[in-house]
């Protein structure tokens, strides 16, 4: 054979071996990718529990037998009414007989490991707190079949967070990872009994991160991800691929009770800090500044002059709080809390809350148009007080009639004398109500200007037409907030 054909022939065997190594190679890749989930399976499965709560509750009831699982759905009654609601097709409910009210819910735990600390002698279980809020009896049982009576040493229901103990001495237990490190994309692994199937594993991404606007909990900061989440789930370890809790698996997003690729899970971080002050003082202490404060629009950027929508606004000032102790000021732009930027509002919001009362926190703030830092020695949040908070924003049009705010008009609308000017009238359709601004309203600063008279708000807005744009400073029900109207 001549040597260009020996070529030849060697270039055709290897054109016709390639898609065969490329698929072998392929399919070895999927093979290890499948290995490296079994392993986390073995490290994480022996620290899943499936979570039993009783409660004796007025009006509990039970379904007919007719249901798949027999006379009671395995998630509980309060669960399925979390997820699927009142009603649920093919499922008719009777009242249950005088002795037989008993509520039942059904989720997932974990037992973890906190930093520094040894469960040599108590075995701690994170949870969901609606997993078993108002429980007289909890059982838990792990992979192996061992049950146990747990007893709750701590509830945040503000959190949806939970943590029960079980007598049980040293078991095997999983460590909290930092969660701040997750990324989009990143693979996550949910464990949990949904639908009362034990020991069940799903598999998905990071799909996003700090979902705060979701109604679920008071101080939300959610990990979204499309892993397979469903009743039962809830309580349940988010994992990374090296087997360090990174979520607790919380709720989901659906239109039909089962998964439709968006779960939600509470980042680590924040189970962290809320346990930590569960076990340690059996509840939870919150950071207090006392401000109300709203995203910063494009809108209001603008009003504001700044050229991007970095941070979040100062709409309100508790007198006497941290905050005005500090200099805080209505109208100020938070930029930075403790050295790192502020940038949403909920996430800023939770960041307070887990600081410790009667500590110092930096913050960095915009005024106008000066960046400056301001120390503040955070206070407590009691139940009295208001979170921060931000009220809701609207887009904004203009048309309303306002009156002087007299010392009558004042006290009947909790405002104080010779400090605004009130809103008594908003046109159906118009601008102002289009933006949200009720009738009852008190207008406080037109273009961050004070405003104490009907004379004085005319001529402010006289003063912004030429702008066709004009922010207003409002208060309404106690709470402050700027709204945008405009009229380009």
């Amino acid at each position: 054979m001549s040597k260009f054909r020996l070529i030849l022939a060697l270039a055709l065997t290897a054109m016709i071996s390639a898609p065969v190594h490329a698929q072998e190679g392929g399919i070895e890749n999927l093979r290890q990718t499948g290995k490296a989930f079994s392993a986390i399976a073995r490290q994480v499965s022996p620290s899943v529990v499936f979570i039993q709560a009783e409660s004796a509750r007025q009006g509990a009831v039970v379904r007919p037998s007719r249901s798949p699982f027999g006379d009671q759905w395995p998630f509980g009654d309060e669960l399925f009414k979390r997820f699927f609601g009142d009603e649920f097709p093919g499922t008719p409910r009777r009242e249950a007989p005088p002795g037989e009210r008993r509520a039942v819910s059904q989720g997932s735990g974990f037992v973890f490991a906190m930093e520094g600390r040894s469960v040599a002698d108590k075995t701690y279980i994170l949870t969901n707190s609606h997993v078993v809020e108002g429980a007289d009896k909890i059982r838990v049982q792990f992979k192996d079949g061992r049950e146990f009576d747990a007893k709750i040493k701590g509830i945040d229901a503000k959190s949806d967070i939970a943590v029960i103990e079980i007598d049980a001495g040293s078991l095997p237990a999983l460590p909290l990872g930092d969660s701040s490190t997750l990324e989009v994309g990143e693979w996550v692994v949910a464990f949990g009994n949904p639908f009362g199937l034990s020991d069940t594993l799903t598999v998905g991404v990071v799909s996003a991160k700090g979902r705060t606007t979701l109604g679920i909990s008071d101080y939300e900061d959610f990990i979204q991800t499309d892993a397979a989440i469903n009743p039962g789930n809830s309580g349940g370890p988010l994992v990374n691929l090296s087997g360090k809790v990174v979520g607790i698996n919380t709720a989901i997003f659906s239109r039909s009770g089962g998964y439709m690729g968006v779960g939600f899970a509470i980042p680590a971080n924040l189970a962290k800090a809320v346990a930590n002050q569960l076990i340690e003082r059996g509840e939870v202490t919150r950071g207090y500044l006392g401000i109300v404060i709203q995203p910063l629009t494009s809108d209001l950027a603008e009003s504001f002059g700044l050229e991007d929508q970095q941070g979040i606004l100062v709409a309100q000032v508790t007198e006497g709080s941290p905050a005005a102790k500090a200099g805080l000021k209505v109208g100020d732009i938070v930029v930075g809390y403790q050295g790192k930027p502020v940038t949403e509002v909920g996430n800023f919001r939770n960041r307070v809350a887990l600081t410790a009362p009667d500590s110092r926190a930096q913050l960095t703030i915009v005024r106008d148009g000066q960046r400056r830092d301001v120390t503040v020695r955070i206070g407590k949040l009691s139940e009295e007080k208001v979170a921060v908070k931000g009220p809701a924003q609207s887009a904004a049009k203009l048309g309303l009639t306002v009156q002087t705010l007299t010392p009558e008009l004042a006290q009947q609308f909790n405002a104080k004398p010779g400090e605004g000017v009130v809103v008594t009238d908003v046109a159906s359709g118009s601008i102002a109500a289009i933006a949200g601004v009720r009738p009852g309203a008190v207008i406080l600063e037109v273009d961050r200007r004070a405003v104490n008279s009907a004379a004085e708000f005319k001529q402010a807005l006289d003063q912004s037409a030429g702008d066709k744009r004009v922010l207003l400073l409002i208060s309404e029900n106690e709470m402050s907030r700027y709204v945008v109207l405009s009229w380009r």
